[in-house]
């Protein structure tokens, strides 16, 4: 070969170097299939290894807000200090090893018992506690009202302190007598529509019948998907309507309105027993179906859907 046609060595060497990568690229592309094919062969569980041996990127997850927690002394200690307060009174200071003053003792140990007068003739006949009012953290303020038998009613005000379970009470001082809670206003009735004796009044009238003396089946006078139980034992032998109010003016009506009209009403009756005579009240739902009314709620007594009461 004549010296210009003779190649460099850059030249020469060119082509080998692009060579060498090619043949380095096929070994890849051999070595990529024969190991796909190799995991295919090996089956679902090694491909299923294969995919979960590739790298992930993982989010991080957002950090959690701190939530407040607020400490909640929920337990009222009503009934303890109903209890102390029960025992208390009827102790005597003179007299600690009786049932009662240990039982106070035990409850308050560094309260005092009382000392009543020897001729004393007011006996306890009832503690009910009226009002409970928490103060900071378990310590709470127990009003209680006492009731003798001549018909008096003297009210106690009880410290208690309570732990944060609910589970431990503890009576910090001796009662404070204090005046009685004041009356409330009595709100105006809803129920100010003055209802006629007509087909309503005598629905109502069976229903409270057959529910407080047994006189025929209640179910009868229900609304469908209504359940109701008599009262048991029954404990009159007869009722009557003395008033029935309403809220709406449909209940007035001398005929009964369209199906599913709704009316709420205030039954005042008399029951009646071989002790005497109780005069009581009652709120009812009547719903309007087929020309009649059904009883479709009694106030604190009704369940929907046949559930049990």
């Amino acid at each position: 070969m004549s010296p210009g046609k003779q190649a460099s060595p850059g030249e020469a060497a060119a082509p080998m170097a692009a060579g060498a990568r090619l043949e380095a690229m096929r070994r890849r592309a051999r070595l990529s299939r024969v190991a796909v094919w190799t995991v295919i062969a090996a089956g679902p569980i090694a491909l299923a290894v294969a995919v979960a041996s590739t790298p992930t990127t993982v989010a991080a997850a957002p950090a959690a807000r701190p939530i407040a927690v607020r400490t909640a002394f929920a337990a009222d200690p009503g009934g303890y200090a109903q209890l102390f307060v029960g025992a208390w009174l009827r102790s005597r200071v003179d007299d600690p090893t009786t049932a009662q003053a240990r039982l106070a003792q035990s409850m308050a140990p560094d309260v005092e018992l009382p000392d009543p007068a020897a001729d004393a003739q007011s006996a306890l006949a009832s503690v009910t506690a009226v009002r409970s009012a928490q103060r900071t953290g378990g310590v709470w303020s127990v009003t209680v009202a006492a009731q003798y038998v001549e018909g008096s009613v003297r009210y106690y005000t009880v410290p208690v302190t309570a732990d944060i379970s609910g589970s431990s009470f503890a009576v910090t001082g001796a009662p404070g007598v204090v005046a009685g809670p004041a009356r409330a206003e009595v709100p105006k009735s809803a129920y100010g529509v003055t209802v006629p004796d007509g087909g309503l009044s005598s629905a109502v009238g069976e229903f409270l019948a057959a529910y407080l003396t047994g006189a025929g089946e209640v179910d009868r006078y229900l609304a469908p998907g209504v359940n109701l139980t008599a009262v048991s034992p029954t404990p009159y032998t007869g009722v009557t309507v003395q008033q029935i109010s309403a809220i709406e003016e449909a209940a007035t009506a001398e005929k009964v309105p369209a199906d599913g009209t709704k009316v709420r009403i205030l039954a005042r009756v008399d029951a009646r027993d071989a002790t005497g005579r109780w005069p009581l009240a009652y709120e009812l739902t009547l719903k309007a179906r087929s020309s009649r009314w059904d009883v479709a709620a009694l106030e604190a007594g009704t369940t929907q859907d046949g559930g049990a009461r």
